[in-house]
């Protein structure tokens, strides 16, 4: 299995815009094959911090979900206005 710890870091403005997308991104995320776990968590302490934590099968289905339309489209918007930081675990 593979578990992603995506940190996000966005200010002002564009903080709901970046919430939008990554709550759109975990609603068709949590129904692909090989997602065992998906969902975004906002931080009770530092209100600019998103946290999208991610499990998946393995690195194929990762692989497909990296490929996909709202992935895609969603990972855009992610770049362009928050500052990302990525965790990568195997187990």
């Amino acid at each position: 299995m593979i578990r992603l710890n995506v940190f996000i870091s966005v200010e002002g403005v564009n903080h709901t815009k970046v919430l939008e997308a990554a709550k759109e991104l975990t609603a068709f995320s949590v129904k692909e094959d090989g997602c065992i776990a998906y969902d975004v968590y906002e931080s009770a302490t530092r209100p600019n911090v998103l946290l999208i934590c991610e499990t998946w099968k393995d690195s194929e289905a990762l692989a497909a979900h990296e490929k996909t339309t709202h992935f895609v489209k969603n990972i855009v918007v992610l770049q362009n206005f928050a500052e990302i930081k990525l965790e990568k675990f195997e187990f």
